[in-house]
């Protein structure tokens, strides 16, 4: 099989049925699933998942520090800027653009380390990028680890049932994990203690990671602004956490479709440029399946890009060396011969509603 065929560790009601089409658990199922691939007690190789969703139950008092304590006007506008552009935008920069793809290098370590420390560590790198590989792989086909096409809950809760690495790997396909996560910086367990907790990251150095960052970034706030800023900052990410595992499910129709004609060009799979998510995170989801190497995938007119923007900053500012921007590509093969068929047909409408005349 290829090696993308058996990355991830395939749910227990499996990717496809015997005749090659998709499998849509019920909801049962899909809980019973995730439930078991939580509990740490029955396999301490369910340590990320287990880890990844304490850090959203973490973040869950300061949500309600938030909005029962320290609530205000000025807070509510802090927790909208820092969950839906902040972190939405930092999540495109860093796990989608750089880590996933590539789409952009760094001068040296410590601009990478900046970067990915910019806000809460809240989204493990591990389950992020190998999974994104093969969604790219089979986009809304069986194995796709988030296919909208199975329903709300196969994406919102993928990165538990579908989005962990495999746990049986041999060293040479371990290694190719290796090689995919390398220029992240996150340093890899070796195949023994990959083994052993069924993971690249090791589960000592996350921890360390995640409490250096909190506390770094809970010291930043209550300078800023007192517990008031830091429990309203902190459950805003925590907000963002949350919404942001509903992202594949809409950007990708809601499994049924709803690409338009001079919006939507990549019609591969049912990937969709969505607005909200465009002007707040940078993310044109159907341009990106276009051109998913590219650190810019805002390339139409009015398409705001903020991501896009940061990575051109720090390049300008000499953090970034280079970075892959396909947005004459995209032009010259999809937008301008659009424009010329939307005047043709123009035209052509024209001439006929003369010719009635």
């Amino acid at each position: 099989m290829a090696f993308l065929d058996h990355v991830l560790q395939p749910p227990s009601y499996g990717w496809k049925d015997a005749d090659g089409s998709l499998v849509k658990p019920t909801i049962g199922q899909i809980f019973k699933e995730f439930f078991s691939r939580l509990n740490v007690f029955k396999d301490l190789k369910n340590w990320l998942p287990f880890f990844s969703w304490l850090k959203v139950l973490c973040l869950t008092p300061f949500f309600f520090l938030f909005v029962f304590h320290f609530f205000s006007l000025y807070m509510l506008l802090a927790a909208f800027l820092y969950s839906m552009i902040i972190m939405g935008t930092h999540g495109t920069v860093w796990h989608h653009r750089y880590c996933t793809h590539g789409a952009y290098k760094f001068r040296n370590n410590f601009w990478r380390f900046f970067t990915q420390n910019l806000t809460l560590n809240v989204i493990p790198e591990e389950i992020y990028v190998i999974s994104h590989h093969v969604h790219h792989s089979k986009s809304d086909q069986p194995g796709d680890p988030y296919n909208a096409e199975a329903g709300f809950l196969y994406c919102f809760l993928a990165d538990v049932n579908h989005q962990p690495i495999a746990k049986n790997m041999s060293e040479a396909d371990y290694n190719r994990v290796k090689l995919l996560m390398l220029h992240t910086g996150i340093k890899a367990n070796n195949y023994e203690q990959y083994k052993r907790w069924g993971s690249y990251v090791n589960p000592g150095r996350a921890v360390l990671s995640w409490i250096l960052n909190w506390s770094f970034w809970y010291l930043v706030f209550f300078l800023l602004g007192g517990h008031a800023l830091a429990c309203t900052l902190f459950g805003a990410a925590g907000f963002w956490a949350v919404g942001v595992r509903t992202f594949n499910f809409e950007g990708h129709g809601k499994g049924t479709g709803h690409q338009r004609e001079g919006i939507d060009f990549n019609h591969k799979d049912k990937s969709v440029n969505q607005i909200w998510p465009g002007f707040v995170a940078g993310e044109w989801h159907n341009n990106h399946h276009l051109f998913p190497k590219s650190a810019r995938s805002g390339f139409k007119p009015m398409q705001l890009d903020l991501a896009w923007q940061y990575i051109r900053l720090m390049n300008r500012l000499g953090a970034v060396k280079s970075y892959k921007d396909n947005k004459k590509q995209f032009n010259e093969l999809y937008y301008k011969p659009a424009l010329e068929r939307k005047k043709q047909l123009a035209a052509v409408k024209l001439v006929a509603k003369q010719s009635v005349t």
